[in-house]
């Protein structure tokens, strides 16, 4: 086989391997490392990517806003539209739980009465229209004091 061929055919086998790969998920760790556009912390949840924002100065346990972002893995917004969803939220001894609607292009808000603080763990689950339950679990606050 002529070298050019041979190599056409090497790069060609290569482009086939890598875009038969499956993407590789980014992990809790790594989002971590990644600043949300909105300022909120950043999971994943099936195909799409969730920002949670929670308020992190709420010395006592009071309503307060719950917001979600919804893109896709490239930053792109995801209409939620038609999309249900809930947070609960754990901190400290108490639990409350936020009913999420869509709110704008690619939002989701609610209001739950809860403490700000670095323990606080947030179970999202969303239904966007005509989708799967997609869900992901945050702490929000874990890096404040």
């Amino acid at each position: 086989m002529p070298p050019i061929k041979a190599l056409i055919l090497a790069a060609a086998s290569s482009a086939f391997i890598l875009a038969s790969q499956p993407l590789l998920a980014h992990s809790d760790a790594y989002l971590d490392t990644q600043k949300g556009a909105n300022g909120g912390q950043l999971r994943m949840a099936g195909p799409y990517h969730f920002e949670l924002v929670v308020a992190g100065d709420n010395k006592e346990a009071r309503d307060s806003a719950v917001v979600v972002h919804v893109t896709d893995h490239a930053g792109a917004k995801i209409a939620t539209a038609g999309a249900t969803g809930t947070a609960t939220i754990l901190a400290g001894k108490e639990k409350s739980t936020a009913t999420l609607t869509a709110d704008g292009d690619n939002r989701m808000q609610g209001s739950a009465k809860y403490a700000s603080s670095p323990d606080m763990k947030v179970v999202v689950s969303i239904t966007l229209a005509g989708k799967a339950a997609e869900q992901a679990r945050f702490t929000p606050l874990a890096g404040s004091k």
